[in-house]
């Protein structure tokens, strides 16, 4: 990832789920000289946990401003996050990695990124920053480096501040070639407090993982890698009666 260079624009409009992945996205973007401005969404998730996580992560952090943004993915449905359809569990390596699954939902980073990109243009910002992950991730099309270098041109093409030239608008996914068990060692060494994070494709009703849906398995993998307890169960473990 570049470093902003002296006399760039200093904002950047950060992608934030409040998951592991986002939080250390908004970490490095920070690190890289950055002042993040965060942006999440309710989407027609079924669980409104992540946004609970995402306010804590962005209070955490210190962002500029926190946005959650108002959309309905719910009423086209096609996924298991936005539908009553069966969250995959238990899932081995090989079959996380063969197939798109049920938990990919239709066009979102798309959408996602065009909330972002529409931001940016607004704050003066040319750098836009997302989590995505081309190692360790469950086979999403919308999380391939053809598919963000096909956005970066995309979004300076169709900006009116990139055609009358006042920006040059990044796509910055500092995550991309990096493993879980890497992004973890990352964020740990930038303070990211992965407690205040929510992982899960199905949690329950107070935030805790179901430990089985590919995200969860992704993510216990990392920190068994890294050799170190995942805070946010042992948070929960203490919070437990």
């Amino acid at each position: 990832m570049e470093q902003r260079q002296p006399g760039q624009q200093t904002s950047a409009v950060v992608l934030l789920s409040g998951g592991l992945d986002s939080a250390t996205t908004l970490a490095l973007a920070a690190a890289a000289g950055f002042t993040p401005y965060a942006l999440s969404f309710r989407y027609g998730q079924r669980h409104v946990v992540e946004l609970e996580a995402a306010a804590r992560v962005a209070a955490a952090a210190g962002v500029a401003e926190h946005v959650i943004a108002d959309i309905d993915l719910r009423r086209f449905g096609g996924s298991a996050l936005t539908a009553e359809l069966a969250v995959p569990k238990g899932r081995d390596a090989a079959a996380m990695s063969s197939g798109i699954p049920i938990t990919y939902v239709p066009a979102r980073n798309t959408v996602f990124l065009s909330f972002a990109l529409a931001w940016a243009e607004v704050l003066g910002a040319e750098a836009i920053f997302i989590g995505v992950n081309a190692l360790d991730y469950s086979g999403y099309p919308d999380c391939r480096p053809a598919y963000l270098a096909a956005f970066e041109q995309l979004a300076n093409l169709a900006t009116a501040a990139a055609v009358e030239g006042r920006a040059h608008f990044r796509i910055h996914a500092p995550l991309l070639h990096l493993t879980k068990a890497d992004i973890i060692r990352r964020g740990l060494e930038l303070g990211v407090d992965y407690s205040v994070t929510c992982s899960c494709y199905d949690p329950d009703a107070s935030g805790r993982p179901c430990g089985q849906c590919d995200s969860c398995l992704l993510r216990a993998k990392g920190f068994a890698e890294v050799g170190v307890a995942d805070p946010l169960l042992t948070a929960l473990a203490r919070s437990a009666p």
